[in-house]
């Protein structure tokens, strides 16, 4: 787990794991017999370790922008507490064939946590399809980084224009 947040997991090498852990590759492979063994244990430590934000908490938040507001503080909040393992699974899943139903699962629970976000808004038809997209951008640990680390904003800021965004997309045509 910690040299896929270090390195990435492209770049762990069953060598690197044994070297790390103090045996040898053999004791590795006996455990893990294959990438994606070591990578679900790995995920699954990694989880445990982490968690992320309850959105059933947000659910019982009645007002849609509040809820928004809260869920992208907590949001952020957690992707910043962990940067460089998602910049490095974010980066090396399309390279990693073992991590697609990894990055399947992920992609289901954040789907469901946008969904708990959404939920509750007046918007019917194209509207709600654009909040949902701007919602489903505002949510991503993708905005969070080009906002925070390359746009320089701290995480209040960021999320205050995260939000606008939404806030934009509810009044398009």
């Amino acid at each position: 787990m910690e040299l896929h947040g270090s390195v990435g997991p492209a770049r762990t090498t069953i060598s690197a794991v044994a070297k790390r852990a103090g045996v040898q590759r053999t004791t590795v492979y006996r455990h893990f017999p294959d990438e994606a063994a070591l990578f679900g244990a790995c995920s699954a430590h990694w989880a445990a370790l982490h968690p992320p934000p309850d959105g059933a908490r947000w659910a019982r938040i009645a007002d849609p922008d509040a809820r928004l507001r809260t869920a992208l503080r907590e949001l952020y909040a957690w992707y910043a507490g962990d940067e460089g393992m998602f910049v490095n699974t974010s980066r090396d899943a399309d390279l990693v064939p073992a991590l697609r139903p990894l990055v399947e699962e992920s992609q289901r629970r954040f789907d469901a946590l946008v969904g708990v976000i959404c939920r509750g808004r007046r918007e019917r038809g194209r509207g709600r399809r654009r909040v949902r997209a701007a919602t489903t951008h505002a949510a991503s640990f993708a905005t969070w980084h080009a906002l925070t680390r390359r746009g320089g904003l701290n995480d209040d800021e960021a999320v205050e224009v995260a939000a606008g965004m939404v806030a934009a997309a509810q009044r398009a045509p």
